[in-house]
């Protein structure tokens, strides 16, 4: 698994305007920055889809005008196939209010034509760093979610009562077990879970669910 100190995002740049896609490749290139880029927005779509490219941390240029699939419809279809990274909308002044709506329907930011070279890299870059962020705290997220799934069902039940806030002579009467088989549960949830403290698991549990990505009682 890549850490982010090797995270390095691949920026797909895609446009159906081949000398300003090849300049625009060029000056990615030419700040150090990986770029692949693609003539039409159907050829990225089915990379995505045939190359599993919606699991490569990466960042998306996209032009809003294109044919034959413009650049909000091929937005569409990478969120139908799962895509999550940020993706940066390309437009000229009279699609402002297009890219507004693509951003508050997901999209990471947008940039209207004509840009400075500085202005664009520094959005890249951003982009670039929101999707390593993202990729971090999505693998941390897995590896909490897993842990949660190897609790035995009695340290799911020991879990709940901690969640509770519960000392552990109340779960140990709630449960009908003893203190110290209590404690012992207990070392055990925080070692599997890699946290120091029962404030420490809420807050990661509040977290979880609050992403959606969890559920709201572990039993």
């Amino acid at each position: 698994m890549a850490t982010p100190a090797t995270l390095n995002p691949t920026v797909h740049l895609v446009d159906d305007d081949a000398d300003f896609r090849d300049g625009l490749a060029w000056l990615l290139d030419s700040r150090g920055l990986p770029t692949q880029a693609w003539a039409a927005g159907d050829a990225f779509v089915q990379a995505v889809r045939e190359q599993g490219l919606a699991d490569t941390c990466a960042v998306v240029l996209l032009d809003i005008r294109m044919e034959p699939l413009s650049g909000l419809a091929t937005f569409e279809q990478l969120k139908a196939l799962g895509w999550h990274w940020p993706v940066l909308f390309l437009t000229g002044h009279g699609d402002v209010g297009m890219a507004v709506a693509a951003v508050k329907n997901g999209a990471w930011d947008f940039l209207e034509k004509p840009f400075q070279n500085n202005e664009l890299v520094d959005k890249v870059e951003a982009a670039r760093q929101a999707a390593i962020d993202w990729h971090t705290h999505s693998h941390e997220r897995l590896r909490f979610q897993r842990a949660l799934a190897s609790l035995s069902a009695r340290e799911r039940e020991v879990l709940h009562e901690m969640l509770q806030g519960h000392y552990n002579k109340n779960i140990a009467d709630h449960l009908g077990i003893t203190q110290r088989t209590v404690e012992f549960h207990r070392a055990n949830i925080l070692d599997k879970l890699q946290v120091q403290s029962a404030v420490e698991l809420a807050h990661r549990m509040g977290q979880l669910n609050a992403q959606g990505r969890g559920p709201t009682d572990p039993t």
